[in-house]
C-alpha cells in the first residue's frame, strides 16, 4: 500500500556525474539498502533550526553532506555516517513497508540526529548559558520565599522543587529525542515536542487537536517571558528608587533627625514614576532586533551580576540570627506564595531544548544539565537560607533592598545588578517577540512591516510596564508569574508529554504514578498559588492591617512591661 505522505523531490544530479553501484564498497551498499528499507516512504528530514543540507542517494549513488552535490568517491561504510544519512536517503523502493514495520526500525533514543560539520556550542558554553538562563531576579526573591514557608520547611521544599524541576528537564530532552526519530526531524523545540507527543498519543481527541499543544506552550511561554519582563520593571524601579533616596538622605545627613525626616518625606517619589521613567529606555532597547548586537552588553551584565552576588554573600554571612528564633513552619496560607516564588526561580526550562539542539556533542548535555542545575540549586538554597537568617522577618521582595543605604559599596550592588537586569530584559523579551510579531506583520503590506513591527514591540513593552504599575509589589508579581505559567511549563506539561510519547513502550506503573504525581503537584501549586496571590493583590489592606495590629499589640505589651517595672 502506497503511503499518503508527500514524496520528497529527487536530488539534482549534474550532467555526466551519474555513478554506478560498482563505485561503492560492499559494506556501504549493504547499509544503504538496509537504510532504504527502514525509512518510511516519502519521509524526509526536517529543514528546521539545525539547517540540514540536501543529501540523498540512490542505490549505487552518494551525495556530499557539506556541498549538497554528488560525490565522486565511494560512500563510507561506517555505521555513524549511515545513521546521519538515514533520514536523508531517497526511498524509491520502500513503498511496501507498513507503519508498524517502520516503527520497529527506529534509531535508539540515545542517538540524536546531528551533523558533524554543524556549528554548535561547546560544553562550557552550554553550562554558562544554563547558569544565565536560571539566575535572575528569582534568586534575590528566595529569602522572602523561605520566610513564607519556615526556616526548616523552606530549604527542604526548595530542594524538592529543584530536583523535580531538573527531572522534568531531563524528561523533556528525552521525549524530544524520541519524537525527532519518529518524525524524522533534525530538532524540536518545546512547543513542537508537545504537539508531536499529542499526535502520537493514544487518545484520538489529542491526535485531532495536536496543533493545540503548540499554541498552549507558545501562550504560556509568552505569558512567562512577559511576566519576567514585568518583574524586571518592578525590580529596576525599586532598586533605583532606593539608591536615589539614599543619595538624598546622605546629602541631608548634617541636618537634625526631624528635619531630615520631613525633608526626605517631601522628596520621596512614587515608585510608579520610576517605572515610567524606565519605559522609553526599555522601548529603545527592544528596538535592537539582533541579539548579537547585545553580546558585549550581555557579557558586562553577567560580570556585574556575578560581582553583585559576591558582595551580597559577603554581607549576609555577618551577624546571622539564631535559627531557633525563627519559625520552623509557617501556616499553609503563606505556603502557596513560597511555591510561586520557588518555581519562578527555576525559570530555565524554556532554554533547555534550544541549548541541547545547538550543542556540538549532545550526548554530554545531560551531564551539563546536572552540573549547571546543581550549581544553581546550591546558589539558591544557600542565598535563600542565609538571607533569611540575616534579616529575619525584615526581609523584602529582593534581598538587595535590605542592603544598607548609607554605604556606597552596597548601593553599587543595586546599580550593578540593575544594569544586568536591564540588559537581560531584552533577552527575555526576545521569545514573545519572535512568537507574536510574525503573526501580526504577516497581515500587513511589505512597506509597512518594519513600522508595524516597531509599534508591536513598543506596545509589548508598554504592557509589561502596565502590569508592573498595576501590581507594584515585587514579591506578588514573582509569585503570580511563577504560579500561573512557570508551574505549567516546568511541572505540568513534561510528565504528561512523557506518558503520551512512551505509552507504546509498556511504561511501568511506577513511571505512570511518578508522572501523575508531578503533574498533580503542578496543578495544585497553580490553583492555590494563583488564588492566594490574587487575593493578596486585591485585598492588600488586610495584610497591612494585620501587620499593623500585631505591631501595635507588641508596642502596648512592651509599654505595659516598662510601666510595671517602674
Amino acid at each position: 500500500m502506497r503511503s499518503a505522505w508527500p514524496r520528497r523531490p529527487a536530488p539534482h544530479w549534474r550532467k555526466g556525474e551519474r555513478r554506478t553501484g560498482g563505485e561503492m564498497d560492499g559494506a556501504g551498499r549493504e547499509e544503504l539498502g538496509e537504510a532504504s528499507r527502514a525509512v518510511r516512504p516519502g519521509g524526509g528530514s526536517s529543514r528546521g533550526a539545525a539547517g540540514w543540507r540536501l543529501a540523498a542517494g540512490r542505490r549505487g549513488g552518494g551525495v556530499s553532506v557539506k556541498s549538497g552535490r554528488p560525490t565522486s568517491t565511494p560512500l563510507p561504510s561506517r555505521r555513524s555516517d549511515m545513521e546521519v544519512m538515514k533520514p536523508l536517503i531517497d526511498e524509491q523502493n520502500s513503498d511496501g513497508i507498513s507503519d508498524e514495520e517502520h516503527e520497529n526500525n527506529f534509531l535508539p533514543v540515545e542517538k540524536h540526529y546531528q551533523l558533524d560539520n554543524e556549528e554548535g556550542i561547546t560544553f562550557i558554553q552550554t553550562l554558562m548559558h544554563l547558569l544565565k538562563g536560571n539566575i535572575g531576579t528569582g534568586l534575590l526573591g528566595l529569602p522572602l520565599a523561605i520566610k513564607n514557608a519556615g526556616i526548616v520547611i523552606g530549604p527542604i521544599s526548595l530542594v524538592f522543587i529543584g530536583v523535580i524541576s531538573v527531572h522534568c528537564m531531563h524528561i523533556l530532552v528525552r521525549c524530544s529525542h524520541c519524537l525527532c526519530q519518529r518524525m524524522k526531524k533534525s530538532s524540536l523545540g518545546y512547543s513542537d515536542t508537545v504537539s508531536y507527543a499529542m499526535e502520537v498519543g493514544p487518545l484520538t481527541a489529542f491526535q485531532k487537536r495536536a496543533s493545540w499543544g503548540r499554541y498552549i506552550v507558545d501562550f504560556f511561554l509568552v505569558i512567562t517571558q512577559l511576566g519576567f519582563c514585568s518583574v524586571y520593571v518592578v525590580f529596576l524601579a525599586e532598586n533605583v528608587k532606593q539608591v536615589h533616596e539614599g543619595f538624598l538622605e546622605n546629602k541631608t545627613a548634617t541636618i537634625n533627625v526631624s528635619a531630615t525626616s520631613s525633608s526626605f518625606e517631601k522628596r520621596s517619589t512614587d515608585l510608579r514614576i520610576y517605572m515610567l521613567c524606565f519605559l522609553p529606555f526599555l522601548i529603545l532597547l527592544v528596538f535592537i532586533r539582533d541579539l548579537k548586537s547585545l553580546s558585549l552588553l550581555s557579557l558586562l551584565a553577567n560580570l556585574s551580576m556575578a560581582v553583585s552576588l559576591v558582595i551580597i554573600y559577603q554581607y549576609i554571612v555577618r551577624d546571622i540570627v539564631d535559627p531557633r528564633k525563627l519559625p520552623r513552619v509557617v501556616g499553609w496560607k503563606k505556603y502557596p506564595l513560597f511555591f510561586g516564588t520557588a518555581i519562578f526561580a527555576f525559570e530555565g526550562i524554556g532554554v533547555v531544548l534550544p541549548l541541547e539542539n545547538r550543542m556540538k556533542d549532545t550526548t554530554r548535555f545531560p551531564q551539563a544539565l546536572n552540573i549547571g542545575m546543581g550549581i544553581v540549586m546550591t546558589l539558591y538554597i544557600s542565598l535563600a537560607t542565609l538571607g533569611y537568617l540575616r534579616f529575619g522577618d525584615e526581609i523584602k521582595g529582593s534581598i538587595t533592598l535590605n542592603l544598607p543605604q548609607d554605604i556606597w559599596l552596597y548601593q553599587s550592588v543595586k546599580i550593578l545588578y540593575s544594569f544586568g537586569i536591564f540588559v537581560t530584559y531584552s533577552i527575555q523579551y526576545y521569545v514573545p517577540a519572535e512568537i507574536l510579531i510574525p503573526a501580526v506583520t504577516s497581515k500587513v503590506e511589505q512597506k509597512w512591516k518594519l513600522l508595524c513591527e516597531l509599534v508591536v514591540r513598543a506596545l509589548l513593552v508598554c504592557s509589561t510596564c502596565a502590569v508592573a504599575v498595576l501590581i507594584p509589589r515585587l514579591d506578588l508579581v514573582i509569585s503570580f508569574v511563577g504560579a500561573v505559567s512557570s508551574s505549567t511549563l516546568a511541572l505540568i506539561l513534561p510528565p504528561l508529554v512523557e506518558i503520551l510519547t512512551f505509552y507504546k513502550e509498556n511504561l511501568s506503573l511506577w513511571t505512570i504514578f511518578k508522572d501523575i504525581f508531578i503533574a498533580v503537584i503542578g496543578v495544585v501549586g497553580f490553583l492555590t498559588g494563583t488564588y492566594v496571590t490574587v487575593e493578596e493583590i486585591i485585598y492588600p489592606a488586610s495584610t497591612v492591617l494585620a501587620n499593623a495590629t500585631e505591631s501595635i499589640s507588641a508596642d502596648l505589651n512592651a509599654t505595659n512591661l516598662v510601666v510595671g517595672f517602674k
